[in-house]
């Protein structure tokens, strides 16, 4: 199509093309079918009614030459294929179906006036007749037959009918051949295309079967050459990093160690010297962070990541998440259908996620300001809010991704991360068979909202209504 408009797949162009080719033979074809036969017909019809014009103008002049004949009884006793019979004999016009001498072309009577033989075709009332005269100058007289052609011209619209009724049966067939054709031809495009979404969600494995066509065989063979080198390439880059973490693990296992030591040494070091201590701890321990990140990023990678599912109450789960990443008093809005609600979780997983989710928020949003959890049609959400700078709309799908930091990185915060943290926050949820996403706060305040969706197992049962007594009241409340 041309610019503004919209193209048509291989598919739809395809069947186009098949359709349009059937349309186009079987319209030349039925054209050419019924030109031939009618004019087949129109000719026999002609030369019948011709020769029987000829057969009968010699009877009337042979009783014509008798001295007495009755004209009108002559012309009564001719037999004609459907036709009529006209005699014009010394001035007068004997026709009895009523046929004018005004009816008959004038250039008909005309050349059998002068004495040539001629046959002509006119309309009458819409009808077309034919007209064939012979002139009888032994007896004064001229013969003229006409023949009506309806019943040939209903022969031929019946016949048109037909031609079309084929037609179109045809175009019908055509389109269907094209249909089966065009899936037979991208019966292994659609496959090389399942492929290819297999291997983007991360079964770098899938391959397409190989199919006897010369031609898309090669494509075939060539998507998976790509795919095999794809995977090899991924495993490769991923062995790496994961001996890299390995290989990092023991001097910074080390590090740690003299860093302890160092600080059992802190009482007699200058100012100096303890300001470098806590700058070289601090880039210790973010160095170990990442190296946990790379070793755990490459489980996924190898596809070594394995769940250790048990049913969980989320609320009780988030709350001692919160207490195990942050000092902060970070206030938490447990909504009324998510007390107790329970998921089928990886405990361990589920905790640094939302460690993550608060590491996040303290390293590029100021901290976390509030976090809940709500239950939406039976999903359990849990949010994390911070008040920084927040997420540009463009950003908010590719946040997700490795080492993707953003251009507001430096305006969200210190930036001390690596940005494998949101990304590990997506791969656990995914393990768990749920997503992540960002958005943000709500009635136009500054900063981010993190939300985690996760599929809700049960509701654990509600408490039995009873008054439990003084020691039932929370300590808040006394």
């Amino acid at each position: 199509m041309g610019e503004g408009g919209t193209t048509l797949g291989l598919r739809a162009r395809i069947l186009a093309a098949f359709t349009l080719g059937a349309l186009v033979l079987s319209a030349i074809l039925a054209a050419v079918t019924y030109g031939l036969v009618r004019e087949s017909l129109v000719r026999q019809r002609e030369a019948v009614s011709t020769n029987q014009a000829y057969l009968n103008a010699r009877y009337l002049r042979d009783r014509l030459r008798s001295a007495g004949t009755d004209v009108s009884n002559s012309i009564d006793a001719l037999e004609t294929t459907g036709g009529t019979p006209v005699l014009l004999r010394e001035g007068a016009w004997f026709a009895p179906l009523g046929i004018d001498e005004d009816d008959l072309p004038p250039a008909l009577r005309a050349a059998v006036a002068s004495g040539q033989p001629a046959r002509m075709r006119f309309p009458i009332e819409g009808q077309t007749q034919l007209a064939v005269g012979v002139p009888l100058p032994a007896v004064s007289s001229a013969y003229f037959e006409v023949t009506s052609f309806e019943e040939l011209e209903s022969t031929l619209n019946s016949l048109g009918i037909s031609l079309l009724s084929a037609a179109l049966v045809t175009t019908v067939a055509g389109a269907a051949l094209g249909f089966s054709v065009s899936r037979r031809v991208l019966r292994p495009l659609a496959h090389v295309s399942a492929a290819a979404v297999a291997i983007a969600g991360g079964r770098l494995d899938t391959r397409v079967a190989n199919i006897d066509d010369a031609d898309l065989g090669t494509l075939v063979t060539s998507f998976n050459d790509m795919a095999g080198a794809l995977q090899e390439r991924i495993e490769r880059d991923a062995r790496f990093a994961s001996d890299v973490s390995h290989e990092l693990r023991s001097p910074l296992t080390t590090l740690t160690a003299s860093i302890s030591v160092l600080e059992g040494q802190r009482g007699d070091m200058p100012e100096r010297a303890k300001a470098a201590l806590d700058l070289l701890a601090a880039d210790v321990t973010r160095l170990s962070t990442m190296v946990e990140d790379l070793l755990e990023i490459s489980r996924f990678d190898a596809g070594a990541a394995r769940l250790h599912l048990e049913e969980v109450r989320i609320s009780e789960l988030v709350m001692h998440a919160i207490t195990a990443a942050t000092d902060d008093d970070i206030p938490l809005a447990v909504g009324a259908d998510a007390v107790d609600c329970v998921v089928q979780a990886d405990k361990r997983r589920l905790v640094r996620v939302i460690a993550n989710l608060i590491g996040n928020a303290e390293s590029h949003g100021g901290g976390a300001v509030g976090m809940g959890i709500v239950v939406v049609d039976d999903q359990v959400r849990i949010w994390v809010e911070d008040a920084g700078p927040g997420v540009d709309d463009a950003d908010r799908e590719r946040i997700f991704e490795r080492f993707f930091r953003g251009a507001a990185a430096g305006s969200r915060g210190r930036g001390d991360g690596v940005g494998l943290g949101l990304a590990l926050v997506h791969e656990h949820l995914v393990l768990h068979g749920g997503r992540v996403w960002v958005e943000p706060r709500e009635h136009g305040q500054a900063g981010a909202r993190f939300v985690v969706e996760l599929p809700v197992a049960n509701r654990a049962p509600a408490p039995a209504l009873i008054d439990p007594g003084p020691a039932g009241i929370p300590a808040e409340q006394v």
